[in-house]
């Protein structure tokens, strides 16, 4: 009995979230997807959110995107605590794509070129970031600007990805190297 009353507030939940995410229109939200409470999904300075069907947002999950776009593939899982922005070109993700907890994935970097100025005066670059199929991305990663994850990666937890990574390449580090490819 109590699981069943649980079960029915859980999907309750999911509901209502979903709900309140679809009022905002720069948001658009797939079947089946689950965000979790206590995530944060924002349409900061404009931009849009988009996650595919049968993905899930755990809990702690921050998406911001900054005047960019954040599009998330189907079947895909992000973890607790892993914060995605979307600045200027954004981040794409395809499909059953996983990405542990704790990871950054920030496509945008500070200029700092002009020693007269103070660095946040001078603007941000963005190249953007693509995560293609079917990658999964250890715990604690970060993933710069500019990068693009080939299908089938491996990316080993505590890793800052600061090159493209080759499809079916395991790579770790800091910065990332290959290990190995993928047979």
């Amino acid at each position: 009995m109590i699981r069943r009353l649980s079960d029915l507030f859980r999907r309750a939940g999911f509901a209502w979230r979903r709900f309140r995410l679809m009022l905002n229109k720069k948001i658009v939200l797939g079947k089946n997807c689950h965000i979790y409470a206590g995530c944060r999904i924002i349409t900061n300075n404009g931009g849009q959110i988009g996650v595919g069907s049968g993905s899930e947002i755990l809990f702690g999950v921050c998406l911001m995107t900054y005047g960019g776009r954040i599009a998330v593939g189907d079947r895909c899982s992000i973890n607790p605590y892993t914060v995605i922005y979307g600045h200027g070109e954004g981040t794409l993700i395809g499909n059953d794509v996983l990405i542990a907890g704790h990871c950054l994935i920030i496509p945008a970097n500070h200029v700092f070129g002009d020693v007269s100025l103070p660095i946040n005066q001078q603007g941000v670059s963005s190249k953007g970031i693509v995560i293609e199929d079917n990658v999964w991305i250890g715990s604690g990663c970060r993933i710069l600007d500019g990068v693009r994850i080939g299908k089938g990666a491996i990316i080993a937890a505590g890793s800052v990805v600061n090159r493209d990574v080759p499809a079916n390449t395991i790579v770790g580090g800091i910065p990332a190297k290959p290990i190995r490819t993928r047979s």
